[in-house]
């Protein structure tokens, strides 16, 4: 059994415009390695910096899916709230 991973991106454009990219997959890291080489999204191509900002995992990828779109509705406001969720639960893991 796989697991699915639903991430937010922050890419940064040449004119260092900061945008955030949502995506799903069933591996984490080759998805994140094809973003930085530019064989990912055509949205990432041509970005000069790649960062992964937020990730979540599921058991099944229709509910991975379901929650990429109800993501992807979200306000740049509303997804820089779920990214210092994000940030903060990693901070009291450590």
């Amino acid at each position: 059994m796989s697991l699915y991973f639903v991430y937010i991106l922050e890419t940064i454009a040449k004119n260092n415009k900061k945008r955030f990219y949502t995506g799903y997959t069933n591996n984490l890291n080759r998805r994140l390695q094809e973003h930085k080489k530019g064989t990912g999204a055509k949205f990432c191509r041509g970005k000069k910096k790649i960062q992964l900002k937020y990730f979540e995992s599921f058991m099944e990828r229709k509910d991975a899916m379901r929650r990429e779109l109800e993501i992807k509705t979200f306000s740049r406001k509303q997804k820089i709230e779920l990214i210092k969720t994000f940030d903060e639960a990693e901070e009291v893991s450590d």
